[in-house]
């Protein structure tokens, strides 16, 4: 067998198994996605053209490790391998490339007072995070990726009936399975009607209440990021925060615009965002901060406390006026497709199932920074 598969891609990595990742795409795709602490040597072309000529390149690679090479798609990465194997090297071929790494989703619980359980989802490839409460039987989903067997996996785990599917607002980077999963389960999928363009959803505002188990999430109404955007408190120790508040940064506030969602501008969406997270630092400082995103692979659970966000978090610093001022002018690249995937997530496109694992293919850019 010259193939591993994603998810065991992600373990090895994980358990920190000698490991070489090769990646042999060209340069710039490589900078802009890749596998956390692949290397990357440019043979593309060769691989396609001429294998013969990739040897040369590829000759000097450490012979004590196991190598895995990467592409987009685990096609010409084939190629690669079968270099690689001729040269006397043990390699093998990441299954579906980047697209395959991008579907890997890892889940660890999250160390709280919660009368339950809440398990975070990973999903290195992509910078996501979702979240799984389970409370006295009764289970909710946040913020779920459309990969819905990896959140029926934990609810069959815990034996808990799902009860409510949450998301924060229309994502730009990823399209939700948060629709679809409610209905597989004939329950409310939740979503600010102001996200909730032509998407069937249970409205919820700020100051709504609702319980799962024995814990009661509110909902603080959060925009700035999209006009929708919420924040959810667990029994008032644990925040998630969706795309307002990151760890180390906040989210950007031009996307809704760009694509067409919006009527305001990025101005006043970046002092309507100044005003949500001054709602959200009002919370105590031990309150368990859990974002949508992390900019990195992430490893769960990724948790800080609300005390730590203000240490680690320069846009906090910022009064009013340099905040916007900042969010305004310094745009980063946008996410790849974001105006589709947001139309589908507002319930404007729908995406063939076919198509939608391309869709989200490149990094996560959700953040301002």
């Amino acid at each position: 067998m010259t193939e591993i598969s994603p998810t065991e891609l992600g373990t090895r990595l994980r358990d920190d198994e000698d490991v070489l990742v090769l990646d042999i795409r060209h340069r710039d795709d490589y900078e802009e996605w890749h596998v956390p602490d692949s290397i990357n040597v440019d043979v593309y072309d060769e691989l396609i053209d001429d294998p013969e000529a990739a040897k040369d390149a590829l000759a000097d690679l450490p012979d004590d490790r196991k190598i895995v090479t990467v592409c987009a798609a685990g096609v010409v990465s084939r190629t690669a391998t079968d270099v690689l194997r001729e040269l006397g090297y043990d390699a093998e071929t990441l299954t579906d490339g980047m697209n395959g790494w991008s579907r890997v989703h890892r889940g660890a619980p999250v160390p709280t007072d919660l009368d339950g359980t809440l398990v975070q989802v990973a999903r290195p490839g992509k910078g996501c995070l979702s979240h799984v409460l389970v409370s006295d039987g009764e289970a909710a989903v946040f913020d779920p990726s459309h990969y819905l067997e990896e959140y029926e996996a934990i609810l069959d785990a815990h034996d808990a009936d799902l009860v409510g599917v949450f998301d924060t607002h229309a994502h730009a980077d990823h399209v939700s399975g948060g629709s679809d999963l409610a209905e597989r389960h004939g329950v409310p999928y939740y979503l600010h009607p102001k996200d909730a363009l032509a998407i069937g959803a249970l409205a919820i505002e700020g100051g709504d209440r609702i319980e799962v188990g024995t814990v009661d999430i509110e909902v603080i109404h959060t925009p700035g990021h999209s006009e929708g955007s919420v924040s959810f408190t667990l029994d008032g120790e644990v925040l998630l925060t969706g795309d307002t508040l990151f760890h180390e940064s906040v989210g950007r506030v031009e996307l809704g615009v760009e694509a067409g969602l919006e009527d305001s501008d990025v101005e006043e969406n970046a002092a309507t965002l100044y005003e949500s997270l001054q709602r959200l630092l009002e919370r105590p400082d031990d309150t368990v901060v859990l974002p949508a995103h992390d900019p990195g692979s992430p490893e769960p659970p990724v948790t800080a406390t609300l005390a730590e966000v203000r240490v680690r978090n320069e846009d906090l610093e910022r009064d009013r006026e340099e905040f916007v001022e900042t969010l305004a002018s310094d745009v980063p690249d946008h996410p790849p497709n974001f105006e589709r995937v947001k139309r589908a997530n507002v319930g404007q496109e729908d995406v063939p199932d076919e198509e939608l694992s391309e869709l989200e293919l490149g990094p996560n850019r959700c953040a301002a920074e």
